[in-house]
């Protein structure tokens, strides 16, 4: 799934929140510091990485990718 962010990057940590892998920080520092998240496919124990567009993340089955800009809008609502 595309996670679009605002800026040109973001840390490891707040994008696992922002993805909705992880219900928290506490949770995320957890995952991380145990192994079991993959940036690009391989193991990442940094929660402070910076990522940046086209980066992949993955943490029990489920991959994130980061992209830029406004989340696109999928209800067709008018407002």
């Amino acid at each position: 799934m595309d996670v679009p962010i605002k800026d040109e990057s973001i840390r490891l940590g707040q994008f696992l929140k922002l993805a909705n892998l992880v219900d928290h920080g506490a949770e995320a520092k957890t995952v991380i510091a145990e192994g079991r998240v993959q940036v690009g496919g391989e193991v990442e124990t940094r929660r402070g990485r910076q990522l940046v567009e086209g980066d992949v993340v993955t943490l029990a089955g489920q991959s994130a990718t980061v992209v830029t800009g406004e989340a696109a809008v999928t209800d067709d609502l008018p407002w």
